[in-house]
């Protein structure tokens, strides 16, 4: 399209495959392997919290031995870009990680949480964490043990920052959905609904997502060369 001014960027997983953290719905991904019902619910952690804890305890070591790859760091570039010609790029991620911002980019909304803070479920403060987090931990704030949680959405949970996000989208006059599997909602939802307020769409991603058909354009292959084509195209 010609010289978009305002762009919404939404990324999931794939985006970060390339800096070795696993994706969640592809063959072998991290639902493949583990079942989210006794790992990622408000219930889970409530019947074993230990259990709960400690996967994202191997998941946040993960994110924090990672490396930002050249996906991030296009994208940190193109915001970069964008606002010197007066524009913007809304980046909403779906991923808990903190390679967008490590990479540059500076305004970044997280609509599935950070695993790299942690949130009391008695106080509701949230604080950055980066070490192991268990029964044990004390909250910063107001002091209580053994309320501490990944500051993550979990299944069953709401999306956080869902206004700004659907304000964004409004005012957006071109969406982008990079390595996301079009499965989950409502992320999934908001191709359809940029395409009903005539925005142009386009999806990159490693193969079609569920919700291909809904994209007017679609780059496929690996983020770190499919999107720094895309925005190279765009001037970007």
């Amino acid at each position: 399209m010609d010289d978009p001014k305002n762009i919404f960027v939404l990324t999931g997983a794939g985006v970060s495959a390339e800096s070795g953290l696993g994706t969640f719905r592809d063959r072998g991904g991290i639902w493949a392997r583990f079942d989210p019902m006794k790992l990622a619910t408000p219930e889970a952690y409530a019947a074993d919290p230990d259990t709960v804890l400690d996967f994202y305890d191997h998941r946040r070591r993960g994110v924090v031995a990672a490396a930002p790859n050249a996906a991030h760091a296009a994208l940190a570039r193109a915001e970069a870009r964008l606002a010197e010609r007066g524009g913007r790029l809304f980046l909403c991620t779906q991923n808990v990680d903190d390679l967008h911002e490590r990479a540059g980019s500076r305004a970044v909304v997280h609509m599935h949480g950070e695993l790299l803070k942690a949130r009391c479920t008695a106080c509701e403060a949230v604080t950055p964490w980066r070490d192991d987090l268990n029964r044990a931990s004390a909250c910063p704030a107001c002091g209580i043990g053994g309320r501490m949680r990944p500051d993550v959405v979990w299944f069953g949970e709401m999306p956080m920052h869902l206004a700004a996000i659907e304000d964004a989208l409004a005012a957006a006059d071109l969406f982008v959905a990079v390595g996301t599997s079009g499965a989950v909602y409502p992320a999934a939802g908001y191709v359809r609904q940029a395409r009903a307020l005539g925005i142009s769409t386009c999806e990159i991603n490693l193969e079609p997502s569920d919700n291909a058909d809904a994209f007017d354009d679609a780059r496929y292959g690996p983020a770190s060369t499919a999107l720094t084509g895309f925005l190279a195209d765009l001037g970007l």
